[in-house]
């Protein structure tokens, strides 16, 4: 009984062990942890430069926040990207699903890390940056304003912009983003070379940022500003990160609808347009060779035998054949 008691627990140790392996080996599991940790590395690279910039002074800049944005995905694709494909952008994985490129099934599981790896990073960086943040309001966390500390964890319309100026830049430049990204990752156009892409995506984010980023910050992404705006709302910055200009809802709704449509553009103006190569055979004699109809299993090796020709060669007749016993069934070899 003792031993039977003893074997009984090392099996249940054993399952309980082995329960969480089993639960990370799982594929909706690995695909979540994927997103959320490439897009808490990119996001803490990001959101660590906005902050240099903001509180900093010349210890940062703009270039600086394109860059490290852009090298920041760079090292989330290399984090993730043959595990999940490290979209680190709901706005990508929407566009996603909508072509027929993935199961709507995984929408939410993508959606949610990405989310949940977003708000970590705003705290990260939240906790690093703390007490220069206070030095530089001087103790009030505020969104608009010359000390205005809530634009280091998400985006606001500049005064120059209107809201639905800023919804259009943000559709136009996130087709950009996704058109892109189409051409980069498109094994039948031009790719990029194998090892290559997430340095070239990276480069791309750097090009967008640096020549359409002035006008809304380019978020371009619903997982870059929706959960750092609502860590802000709970970490003191309160219910005016979601009052200035109403524009928290704009890098939510059109960077899908951007992504979109920079996709569609791409299928339909550039991809149904690549000419496919037919499929020929190099040698059709060598396949044609090849072509022998085989003798049924059931035939007895001995039958095989007896079906085949007698071929009797003299010095000074010419080969002749001669016929051999009838079968009864008749066996057809072809040959070409």
């Amino acid at each position: 009984m003792a031993q039977e008691n003893k074997k009984k627990r090392s099996t249940h140790n054993s399952r309980m062990v082995s329960s969480p392996r089993t639960i990370l080996q799982k594929e909706m599991v690995r695909e979540f942890l994927a997103e959320l940790i490439s897009t808490y590395v990119m996001m803490v690279f990001g959101l660590g430069s906005v902050a240099h910039m903001v509180l900093g002074g010349s210890l940062g800049s703009y270039l600086s926040v394109n860059l490290s944005f852009g090298f920041g995905v760079t090292m989330g694709v290399h984090v993730a990207g043959k595990i999940s494909g490290a979209h680190m952008n709901a706005a990508v994985t929407f566009t996603s699903c909508a072509l027929g490129h993935m199961s709507w099934k995984k929408f939410p599981v993508y959606v949610l890390g990405q989310f949940l790896g977003s708000f970590l990073a705003a705290a990260t960086i939240y906790c690093l940056f703390y007490t220069a943040i206070i030095n530089y309001s001087g103790g009030h966390l505020t969104v608009t304003g010359p000390v205005a500390t809530a634009n280091i964890f998400a985006t606001y319309l500049p005064d120059h912009m209107t809201l639905w100026r800023g919804f259009l830049d943000e559709v136009i430049v996130t087709g950009m983003l996704q058109l892109c990204l189409s051409a980069i990752t498109d094994e039948e156009n031009n790719p990029a070379l194998q090892g290559t892409q997430a340095l070239v995506i990276g480069i791309l984010v750097v090009i967008i940022g640096s020549s359409l980023g002035m006008n809304s910050g380019y978020a371009i992404n619903p997982s870059r500003d929706l959960p750092p705006r609502f860590f802000t709302f709970i970490a003191g910055w309160g219910t005016q990160v979601f009052r200035a200009k109403n524009w928290w809802w704009v890098p939510v709704v059109a960077p899908p609808l951007g992504a979109y449509l920079g996709g569609i553009i791409y299928l339909v103006f550039v991809s149904s347009t690549i000419p496919r190569k037919p499929q020929t055979l190099e040698n059709p004699v060598e396949y044609e060779d090849h072509k022998i109809r085989t003798l049924p299993k059931t035939m007895a090796p001995q039958t095989m035998t007896s079906a085949l020709t007698h071929v009797s060669v003299s010095p000074h007749n010419r080969p002749s054949i001669q016929p051999g016993p009838p079968l009864s069934d008749s066996i057809y070899i072809e040959r070409f």
